[in-house]
């Protein structure tokens, strides 16, 4: 076959897959958006220290489960393992910001912060470490996506009106992106190397279970105690964890890091909708101007994407 003849088939093969890895990182930022709601649901007393160990530590020993040969390869192959390692300790640090950040500055807000900051610093790890040159439209998608975030948050509402405690929520925040876009980043990274994305998702979040599970046996009496507790445990470890992690691990593989946070801010628009809903929080007319500003940047980005990484 002629090198002209292939070029055509080689490009509707890496639309598709683009497309696929899209959908996957939506659908997991769906899932995702449903974790701050559904933590207000929490026995009285339960920390977010403990809701966050519990839900990346039961569910990253499921993550871990469901590829452990997978997995166990990552840890015996000697410069994946060295990634591994650095991931684990984002996916130990991650739940612990991103559950307190909700916790002192509201779910809408903490989550904002959190996803928001994330692409970020995705594509300041991709740029420095791997010498990525980002795309003009990812660049403009971003942009208009994190400024929805900033207009998002300049128009809600801590939960309990204090300014301290909403500046607290908002560096905790700013924590959670960078530990989570630090995971995202090295969990891609695993996956150039020739592992699966469930592979490199079970490694990094089954030795991030080794540090929260003892954290969760710690803090985690309130919580545990309730049988409402349990069910809030279970289905955060099941769902927006092990679920959606899965589906995110396979979009990455497709669609990059950079790429594929900047699509999670999808989440940011199911958890701003849930927490007016269900939870009661406030969200005025800039609030919302500002989701229509997310909304246009994931559009742009989802169109055509500017850095991908071929299965």
């Amino acid at each position: 076959m002629s090198q002209v003849s292939a070029r055509p088939v080689s490009s509707s093969v890496h639309d598709t897959s683009s497309t696929t890895g899209a959908l996957f990182v939506l659908a997991a930022s769906a899932l995702w958006g449903t974790t701050g709601t559904v933590a207000t649901f929490a026995p009285e007393g339960a920390s977010a220290v403990s809701i966050g160990a519990a839900t990346m530590g039961i569910g990253g020993l499921l993550t871990f489960a469901v590829a452990a040969r997978g997995s166990l390869a990552v840890l015996r192959d000697h410069r994946a393992r060295r990634l591994a390692v650095i991931g684990g300790l984002c996916v130990l640090v991650y739940p612990l910001a991103f559950y307190s950040a909700m916790a002192f500055a509201g779910v809408a807000i903490g989550t904002l912060i959190n996803i928001g900051s994330s692409p970020l610093f995705a594509a300041l790890y991709e740029r420095f470490f791997d010498g990525a040159r980002l795309s003009r439209r990812w660049l403009l998608a971003t942009l208009a996506a994190f400024t929805g975030c900033v207009v998002l948050v300049s128009g809600g509402h801590p939960v309990d009106g204090s300014d301290t405690d909403l500046a607290l929520g908002i560096v905790l925040g700013l924590v959670g992106g960078a530990t989570y876009a630090g995971l995202s980043y090295l969990a891609t990274r695993i996956m150039r190397q020739g592992h699966s994305s469930q592979a490199a998702m079970g490694a990094l979040f089954g030795l991030g279970a080794l540090g929260l599970l003892p954290i969760l046996a710690a803090t985690g009496a309130p919580l545990l105690s309730a049988a409402d507790g349990w069910v809030v445990s279970l289905y955060l470890a099941v769902v927006p964890m092990c679920v959606a992690y899965l589906l995110f691990g396979a979009g990455l593989r497709r669609v990059g890091a950079s790429t594929g946070t900047t699509l999670s801010l999808f989440e940011t628009m199911v958890a701003a909708a849930l927490s007016v809903l269900v939870v009661g929080e406030r969200l005025g007319l800039v609030s919302w101007s500002g989701m229509v500003l997310i909304g246009i940047g994931l559009v742009v980005i989802t169109v055509r994407f500017g850095h991908t990484i071929e299965d």
